[in-house]
């Protein structure tokens, strides 16, 4: 009878481990909704085209180096042309769909001059870092 009860013991443990195991997974993904190439409110994304056309990338705070090697750089995640292809010095566009920042992207690493602003709520096409963009910095209001 011994046995039998220590193994009853385990596998509740094995089974109650399993499902905290589980819980731990499930809760860590669907936490994760940044980055997902959708540009939802509280997010700035930039475009692969003029006018928010093709491919898009979709930040919620500020990025010092977007990169420009894969697998470890930030790179376009939306549907379109563009898709998987590294942002840095390729974007061309720009929505800030935040309601308390300002967003700058910048033509420099490490948030180096000229730039471009985009106020909250504001799209539209890059000027001063038009395909030349490596870094964008979250300004709270």
């Amino acid at each position: 009878m011994r046995a039998i009860g220590k193994r009853f013991v385990q596998a509740v443990s094995a089974i109650g481990g399993s499902v905290v195991m589980v819980a731990a997974v499930a809760g860590t993904a669907s936490a994760a909704t940044p980055r997902n190439g959708v540009c939802e409110v509280g997010e700035f994304c930039l475009y692969w085209g003029p006018d928010r056309t093709g491919s898009l990338s979709d930040f919620n705070g500020s990025i010092p180096d977007y990169g420009s090697i894969q697998p470890t750089c930030y790179d376009f995640k939306g549907a379109g042309q563009g898709q998987g292809v590294c942002v840095k010095d390729k974007a061309t566009s720009a929505w800030n769909r935040t309601t308390a920042n300002t967003v700058t992207v910048y033509y420099h690493i490490n948030y180096g001059n000229p730039s471009d602003v985009f106020a909250p709520g504001q799209a539209g096409n890059l000027n001063n870092t038009y395909l030349h963009n490596e870094s964008h910095r979250f300004v709270h209001n």
